[in-house]
């Protein structure tokens, strides 16, 4: 009977009709996740119920048609990759499929049955959890409370026990925090693992994954990456959006490829390449690769930074850039990187050392005084630090310009305001209805975008760029790549902080790599590998060398 089932399910494969089957006695052996019903020599498949099945789902926000007819399903202990451009409707199906967003038309299933998510209250009583693109954290809170918000009854809570559990959460996903510490003051890639502790102590069957390795570092990366395989044999069934393709090839089991709205197809991962992926969504030939990355001469130094500190958090920093010189900065999560950007651009002023432009001192206490200097910094944190996420894009592009578009009686110049926004919209293929569009109402990737647009209208002569990609699609990495070259090619001065490796590598002239607060190595151009740059983030290059 056995020998029966697995020569029809082998002839039903390679589309022979098993009535016809032949009788040469070789059998190929297929895991299927049917349960086979003999009923004379022909095998029927019993329909395998999905554990949640999204039909027909539509969405619209006013006439923008963001989901057009997408069905989705998921099996049960399936590790199942979404991916596509910025604006494709990624993010947009799970915040409907948590309850965040109400279809405009479509069903549900769960267990086959039809189930409405009025409210993300539904979706975790459904035993569903949900990882956002951007931190959703309360800064007021403990550790511990953001991990539990919602878990537990507050009129019973006991702490002991729930700081226990707290540690354990953050363990798990390679934190070792005091579960009474405050949220205030992490950064952005501490926030999402608290937030990746958070959906595993929900004990969900269900976790949807939205860009959970955005502002990780590669070796945080890996460690979630193992977590997801340990999940998955625990039965955990998990949607990861991604877009990198190392991680959605390395993690998932299917993946499904969505493009302006709809879905382009679903394939098993071993059926599908790198390559075609990217031919499916963006619908167009791609070729990969950052371009030229040959070693330039290049003159005096024009930014200088000597031995800037701020006790407790990095010490003894010096560097120097000149016009056209792209520096990369590396390093693992809470190596001082941020830090750094956000001391010489004034938000948390450095307390000793010098600043210097064009060999003069210049004192840096705001990002008023920055911006004066022609600074600009584009933030980690777009939401909380780089964007006015309601008000609209002409807004945001040109805020820190503001006083060059008004008129003589102190009104904003609407024209201008349009005209200027609509230019980088162009540049940076920005998907949106219209500049008068809400930046909260676009992807995270566009929303980056227009982060870029707003400082770049400074035209500063040193730009300080924070995880300039972080959340943006293969397609539109290419894009801001030759931007920054372009940028580089006029003469400004780019400090560019990246914890994608192939980035730092192919687009900087020189490495400056921290560890623990600390400058632990200064790689010139022919100098600059993986292997190098990693070493001295873990503060061992001499032993590399």
């Amino acid at each position: 009977m056995t020998i029966i089932f697995v020569y029809v399910i082998t002839e039903i494969r390679n589309g022979i009709n098993p009535n016809k089957a032949g009788s040469n006695g070789c059998f190929l052996i297929h895991k299927l996740g049917s349960i086979p019903i003999l009923k004379g020599r022909r095998v029927i498949l019993e329909k395998k119920v999905n554990l949640l099945s999204a039909q027909k789902i539509c969405k619209s926000f006013g006439k923008n048609n963001v989901l057009k007819s997408v069905d989705f399903d998921l099996e049960a202990g399936e590790v199942h990759a979404l991916i596509g451009e910025n604006g494709a409707g990624k993010s947009t199906l799970l915040k409907i499929l948590f309850g965040i967003y109400q279809p405009t038309s479509g069903e549900i299933y769960l267990d086959g049955k039809t189930v409405r998510m009025k409210h993300p209250v539904d979706a975790i009583g459904h035993g569903i959890a949900m990882i956002h693109q951007e931190p959703s954290v309360f800064e007021d809170l403990s550790i511990a409370e953001n991990i539990f918000t919602g878990h537990f009854d507050t009129r019973k809570i006991k702490w002991e026990e729930l700081n226990r559990k707290a540690s354990e959460a953050m363990q798990e996903v390679g934190l070792a925090f005091s579960p009474g510490r405050m949220m205030k003051g992490l950064s952005v890639a501490e926030q999402q693992l608290i937030e990746i502790a958070s959906a595993l102590s929900s004990d969900a069957k269900i976790i949807f994954m939205d860009e959970p390795t955005a502002s990780l570092t590669p070796s945080e990366v890996d460690n979630l990456l193992e977590l997801i395989d340990t999940l998955r044999k625990k039965g955990k069934t998990i949607v990861y959006i991604s877009h990198r393709l190392e991680e959605i090839k390395a993690v998932s089991d299917r993946i499904t490829v969505l493009r302006d709205g709809e879905i382009v197809g679903t394939y098993q991962n071993a059926e599908i390449t790198k390559d075609q992926i990217i031919q499916k969504m963006i619908g167009r030939e791609f070729r990969a690769g950052g371009g030229e990355t040959e070693r330039k001469t290049f003159g005096q130094p024009f930014l200088e930074i000597e031995d800037i500190s701020i006790p407790g958090i990095f010490e003894h920093i010096s560097f120097q850039i000149a016009r056209g010189e792209i520096m990369g900065v590396a390093g693992l999560m809470g190596a001082g990187r941020t830090e750094v950007a956000r001391g010489i651009f004034g938000i948390t002023p450095v307390k000793s050392g010098q600043i210097k432009i064009k060999g003069k001192e210049v004192k840096i206490g705001s990002p008023e005084a920055a911006i004066i200097n022609k600074i600009a910094l584009v933030p980690e944190d777009r939401q909380g630090l780089g964007l006015f996420v309601s008000e609209p894009i002409a807004f945001n592009t040109t805020f820190a310009i503001i006083d060059s578009i008004k008129k003589k009686l102190g009104y904003i110049d609407t024209k201008k305001e349009k005209k200027i926004s609509e230019e980088y919209v162009e540049g940076l293929k920005t998907k949106c209805r219209s500049v008068n569009q809400k930046v909260g109402d676009l992807s995270g990737g566009n929303q980056q975008k227009v982060s870029l647009a707003k400082w770049i209208s400074t035209n500063p002569d040193v730009l300080i760029l924070d995880e300039p990609t972080r959340g943006i699609d293969v397609g539109a990495k290419e894009e801001v790549y030759r931007l920054i070259r372009k940028l580089a090619e006029e003469g400004k001065c780019i400090m560019m902080i990246s914890s994608e490796l192939n980035e730092i590598i192919s687009l900087s002239d020189k490495v400056m790599v921290m560890y623990e607060g600390k400058q632990t190595g200064m790689l010139q151009k022919d100098e600059i590998t993986d292997v190098k740059i990693l070493s001295a983030a873990h503060d061992c290059l001499e032993e590399a060398q």
